[in-house]
């Protein structure tokens, strides 16, 4: 019985790690489709059929910053919230992510925003998951924790904070359990890799895509070697805009209508994106 107990105990221990190689396998064999947008920005698509569990739909845009870093913008309304599509086209994007956390009833980012020096929202979220800066000018751009030095980075012309900060000098960084974390949901993120900034939703809340927890997204921005990441909000909010694409623009599958189709926009208070 003794020697039983320790055979199960073993493969409750191995077993994780036995999945963990099975994911980061298949993730790093996947083959992706690839589309270059304009020069210096490349999309790339691909559906897993046995990913963390599931199936999992997820789209990325590199972004090459020594071409595109002038033209990196944040778009938001201190009230109200509109469609990521809609700011989008206002703003005349190549291609978008919806960006931080808002208030659902009246509008407006519940986390710092600040764009092009005028401070669009103050923060009001006080949960701990809200722990990041992504921070930029035309010269420089950081994705950083959030300290008594990183606040001061509030000066710089442009800051959206979100949370939680999953990957910091290439590692993942540790993050709090409970249902927001550990839950499979829809993600949205904002990265750096190299010189490159990466904008990534994952689509979920269908069988066709199931969504991922926080760990297992770090886990996937450790395999595609980002050096920075933060979470964005996520659920029904991921969104993903590009030009001149079908379905007003829209190229994954955002959930808040609960179909899987292009069509589930969810209203937003602000938007990362690169303009024309």
């Amino acid at each position: 019985m003794k020697n039983l107990f320790l055979f199960l105990l073993f493969l409750s221990a191995a077993f994780p790690t036995s999945a963990q190689e099975h994911d980061s396998t298949a993730f790093a064999t996947q083959a992706w489709t690839t589309q270059t947008l304009k020069k210096g920005i490349v999309w790339k698509q691909a559906h897993f059929h046995n990913l963390f569990g599931g199936e999992q739909e997820i789209n990325l845009i590199e972004i090459d910053l020594k071409r595109h870093l002038k033209k990196l913008r944040l778009a938001g309304i201190s009230k109200e919230t509109k469609l990521t599509s809609t700011f989008a086209q206002e703003n005349n994007a190549v291609v978008a992510i919806n960006g931080g956390f808002f208030n659902t009833k009246i509008g407006g980012a519940t986390d710092f925003i600040k764009i092009e020096g005028e401070v669009i929202n103050v923060t009001t979220n006080k949960h701990p998951r809200s722990n990041a800066f992504l921070t930029f000018d035309k010269r420089s751009i950081q994705i950083i924790p959030q300290t008594a030095d990183s606040i001061r980075e509030t000066k710089v012309d442009n800051v959206l904070r979100s949370g939680p900060l999953l990957i910091s000098g290439g590692e993942i960084m540790k993050i709090s359990k409970g249902g927001f974390s550990t839950n499979k949901h829809p993600r949205t993120v904002v990265a750096l890799r190299g010189q490159n900034l990466i904008f990534m939703t994952i689509d979920g809340r269908n069988k066709q895509s199931h969504g991922v927890t926080l760990f297992e997204l770090s886990r996937l921005l450790k395999w595609y070697a980002c050096d920075a990441a933060m979470n964005l909000d996520g659920g029904g909010s991921t969104t993903m805009y590009i030009k001149d694409q079908p379905d007003n623009g829209i190229v994954n599958y955002p959930s808040d209508n609960k179909k899987f189709d292009h069509h589930g926009e969810r209203s937003v208070a602000n938007i990362i994106y690169i303009k024309n």
